[in-house]
């Protein structure tokens, strides 16, 4: 599972449209599965399926089913297997009882579910997914992660996510490629990328006895109440060990805690470095 992301007009869907074929590039060269994809689109597409979170391809007026029906002739599936996999397919996905109601009487939560099953019916080995929980509400978002997360497990199928939503990334991809103005700027681990970007440190202190004020020169003070402080230093320009040296024999500590900024805020960094 990778995350492929970047700031609005960094050529993410771009490419995503070139490595299905649907845009020509001016220059370079790609194959997915072995395939140039412009120059073998149709082949392509019996082994991908793809996703845009803000382009649906189920048809508006009509149940998912009659979709599901048509993606059936265009993809050429056998009778039996089209129906055992759309059976298997609507377990998994939970939508046996929406599958007669008009899309556009579905929430988004059930029409992205729906958008998902059309792409698998063919079991592409890759899908892409261009922003598949957009608009979601924390429940279906979730429910969506869930979904995905199972397809790879089970199928063994890549995904090929974009997302502006960083829970979808580090809960569902190892794997990230940063791209700005058209260019890679990093691709590897998600734990890479905190060892590589991350300068600050946040360390969260509870205190036995209430305190008034905490000074300490080179850190800044993101919380403070009577029992509570939550603290931001700069590794690079500190250490740790000195903070909590310092702490420890000013105050009397009940709890320390220890932690990273928000992934989008090294991401964040790493758009305004670039």
């Amino acid at each position: 599972m990778l995350a492929f992301i970047g700031p609005n007009g960094a050529g993410k869907s771009t490419t995503i449209k070139m490595l299905t074929g649907i845009l020509f590039p001016t220059s370079g060269s790609a194959k997915v599965l072995g395939l140039i994809p412009w120059e073998k689109r149709k082949e392509l597409s019996f082994k991908i399926g793809s996703v845009f979170g803000q382009k649906p391809q189920l048809w508006y007026h009509l149940p998912a089913i009659d979709t599901f029906n048509l993606f059936s002739k265009i993809y050429e599936l056998d009778k039996e297997e089209y129906e055992e996999r759309l059976n298997y397919l609507v377990k998994v996905f939970e939508i046996k009882d929406i599958l007669n109601t008009p899309v556009r009487k579905l929430s988004l939560g059930q029409r992205m579910r729906c958008e998902v099953v059309a792409s698998l019916l063919h079991k592409p080995k890759i899908i892409f997914l261009d922003e598949p929980t957009i608009g979601l509400d924390i429940v279906a978002k979730q429910n969506m992660r869930e979904l995905i997360k199972k397809l790879n497990e089970k199928e063994k199928v890549t995904i090929f996510l974009t997302s502006h939503d960083t829970q979808d990334i580090e809960h569902l991809c190892k794997r990230i490629i940063i791209v700005n103005h058209g260019r890679i700027i990093y691709d590897g681990s998600i734990s890479d990328l905190n060892k590589k970007f991350l300068r600050n440190k946040v360390i969260s202190i509870k205190f036995e006895e209430p305190i008034k004020k905490f000074e300490m020169e080179g850190v800044n003070i993101l919380k403070l109440n009577k029992y509570n402080i939550d603290l931001e230093l700069d590794i690079t320009k500190k250490p740790i060990q000195e903070l909590i040296d310092f702490i420890i024999k000013k105050y009397k500590v009940v709890d320390i805690n220890i932690s990273d900024p928000p992934i989008e805020e090294i991401i964040s960094l790493i758009y305004k470095r670039k």
